[in-house]
C-alpha cells in the first residue's frame, strides 16, 4: 500500500471555449457558476472532495483569466485547491493539471455534482493498493433506481450494461492513458473514438457485448501495460452529470432527496 497524498484534477474549463447552454441561461461565464442546489456546481464537487483524506492537492482546471470567477467557490470550501491553466484538449489539461505531482491523481469534471467521498475513496483504494488504471462506472439498474431518466446510454458487456461516473484513477505510470481522451470524452456518443484510442477489434468486441468488465479492463491493461481495473458504484446517481437541461433537473432533484 502506496502512502502517497492524491492529486485530485477538476475538469472545469468550457469544451471547446464555447458558452454552454445552461451557463448562457443562467447568465455566467461558465458552467461550473451554474447554481443548483442553492450552490453552483462547483461547490458541490469541491465539498465531496473537501471531506477526503490523503489528499495532496485539488488542481482545478480552467481557462486563463477565468481563476478569479472561481477563487470565491473554492476558498469558500475550505478545499486545498489551487488552479491551472487549460489546454485546448482534455488530455493537455491533464497533463498541465498532474505536473509535478508526485503521486497518483484522481480525475473528475466540475459538473459533478452528485459525487460522494466515498466514491472517490473506492478510487483512491484501487491506486493505493498497485493499480495504474481506475475507472468508476455503475450498473445500467442502479442508474435507472437513482432516476429513470438519469441515462440514455450504456455499455453493453457480457455482464450487464454500464454507464462511466466520470471518476477516473491514474498512477503516475498510467498517466499516459489521459491520451485516450485528447478528441474529448462521451465514447458512448462517439464510438469511432474508442476505435481510435483502444483499437477497432476491442471497439468490436464492446458493441456486440462480448466483453466483461473484468475482461475489458485486462485487454485495457494489455493494450497500454499497465494494470487496469474498474470500480462498480453501487449508487447509481454518480453516473448522472449536468451535460444539459434534462440532466440538470435531474441531478437538482437528487440533490434535494440527499439534502431531505
Amino acid at each position: 500500500m502506496t502512502e502517497q497524498g492524491v492529486t485530485i484534477v477538476v475538469l472545469a474549463a468550457q469544451r471547446g471555449g464555447l458558452l454552454d447552454p445552461l451557463a448562457a441561461e443562467a447568465g455566467v461565464t461558465h458552467k461550473c457558476l451554474v447554481p443548483i442546489g442553492g450552490r453552483p456546481l462547483l461547490a458541490h464537487v469541491l465539498a465531496a472532495l473537501g471531506e477526503l483524506e490523503r489528499i495532496e492537492s485539488i488542481r482545478i482546471s480552467v481557462e486563463p483569466g477565468a481563476e478569479d470567477r472561481l477563487r470565491p467557490i473554492a476558498a469558500a470550501s475550505g478545499a486545498p485547491a489551487a488552479f491551472v491553466a487549460a489546454a485546448d484538449n482534455i488530455a493537455d489539461s491533464v497533463y498541465a493539471a498532474a505536473e509535478g505531482a508526485a503521486g497518483p491523481v484522481v480525475i473528475t469534471t466540475a459538473d459533478n455534482v452528485l459525487l460522494t467521498p466515498a466514491a472517490v475513496r473506492q478510487v483512491m483504494d484501487r491506486l493505493a493498493g498497485g493499480d495504474d488504471v481506475v475507472v468508476a462506472i455503475a450498473r445500467k439498474e442502479d442508474v435507472l433506481a437513482a432516476h429513470p431518466q438519469g441515462q440514455r446510454r450504456f455499455y453493453k458487456l457480457s455482464d450487464g450494461e454500464f454507464s462511466n461516473c466520470n471518476l477516473y484513477g491514474l498512477s503516475r505510470r498510467g498517466l499516459g492513458l489521459a491520451e485516450t481522451f485528447r478528441e474529448g470524452g462521451q465514447f458512448a456518443k462517439n464510438p469511432m473514438r474508442i476505435a481510435r484510442a483502444f483499437g477497432f477489434f476491442n471497439l468490436v468486441l464492446l458493441r456486440f457485448g462480448l466483453v466483461s468488465v473484468d475482461s475489458g479492463m485486462k485487454r485495457l491493461g494489455r493494450r497500454f501495460k499497465v494494470r487496469a481495473s474498474a470500480v462498480v458504484l453501487a449508487d447509481g446517481a454518480h453516473a448522472i452529470d449536468v451535460d444539459n437541461q434534462r440532466t440538470y433537473l435531474i441531478a437538482a432533484q437528487l440533490l434535494d432527496r440527499r439534502a431531505a
